[in-house]
């Protein structure tokens, strides 16, 4: 509760223990552990590294506590089985979900538990079997000492999309200049560095001669499509996607960028496949890089 709440003040209002009580206990937990678990931060604590990792075990050992009395007190409650993924934070989004969302209805119970990271630490906790899989836009670099194998789950070519007010200024206004070069001086979104294909986008745009002009950079899928949707710059997402993006956005694709592919990974211990939740996300991928 003090992770959760970021103060011991504010964490005995929730359990009805007095701020000493719960500073007393957590003293004795850091020297069982021998491990630090909190830090000031202002007038509050935070976790560190450490603790965050144990704050993760504590949560799935009061969860499956909590789900123990539902056993016991439903017997016909059938227990579900944690399958921890991680995702890259460069993947968007919305394909991670349309990969993930059949999982939900497997035969087999299944708790999805998902974690959103940069890719090496997301690969740093699978190889201490904190995560069965990891879901990125790129294979595991070789310079990382992790015995895990690449899957690729499918690759989808990029379009260009926008909200309807650059639309009207930029292409329907600009008739007699066809994509990609009416996007010449046009405010673009452009993914960040941890984009595997933002240098190859880049020297695409430079191949053609268009120079748009890069208003922001992003780290996040999610959050450049937001600030497309509010007409704040054209922006990239998957073909495989296309329809999807545009309905949720409402936004308008422009163009294709043929050259340029943004690929999905499965990244497991495994070298064959056999998990049942696995299977399920090749499969569903699979549908929707070929549809």
């Amino acid at each position: 509760m003090v992770g959760k709440t970021g103060s011991i003040a504010r964490a005995s209002e929730q359990l009805y223990l007095s701020p000493q009580s719960i500073s007393v206990q957590l003293g004795d937990l850091e020297n069982s552990l021998g491990v630090q678990l909190f830090r000031k931060a202002g007038r509050g604590l935070e976790l560190t590294d450490m603790g965050r990792r144990i704050f993760s075990y504590a949560d799935e050992i009061f969860a499956l506590g909590a789900e123990l009395l539902d056993v016991a007190q439903h017997q016909q409650v059938k227990r579900s089985t944690p399958f921890r993924i991680g995702i890259s934070d460069s993947v968007p989004k919305s394909l991670a979900y349309r990969s993930l969302e059949p999982v939900l209805h497997l035969e087999d119970s299944i708790r999805l538990i998902c974690r959103e990271g940069k890719l090496a630490s997301l690969l740093s906790e699978m190889s201490v079997n904190q995560l069965d899989l990891v879901i990125a836009d790129r294979p595991m670099p070789a310079s990382l000492n992790v015995r895990a194998h690449n899957h690729l789950l499918g690759e989808s070519k990029l379009a260009i999309f926008a909200a309807k007010s650059l639309i009207e200024a930029y292409i329907e206004g600009n008739q007699n200049v066809h994509f990609p070069f009416n996007l010449n001086g046009a405010p673009f979104l452009l993914p960040g560095e941890d984009f595997t294909f933002q240098k190859k986008l880049i020297a695409w745009f430079e191949s053609k001669k268009v120079y748009p002009h890069i208003v922001g950079e992003f780290d996040d899928s999610a959050l450049v499509k937001s600030f497309g949707q509010a007409g704040a710059g054209f922006f990239v997402g998957p073909m495989a996607i296309a329809d999807y993006i545009c309905r949720q956005y409402e936004v308008e694709k422009v163009g294709q960028v043929d050259t340029v592919v943004e690929q999905l990974y499965a990244i497991t211990t495994e070298r064959r496949l056999t998990h049942p939740a696995v299977i399920a996300i090749v499969q569903a991928t699979s549908k929707i890089f070929s549809a």
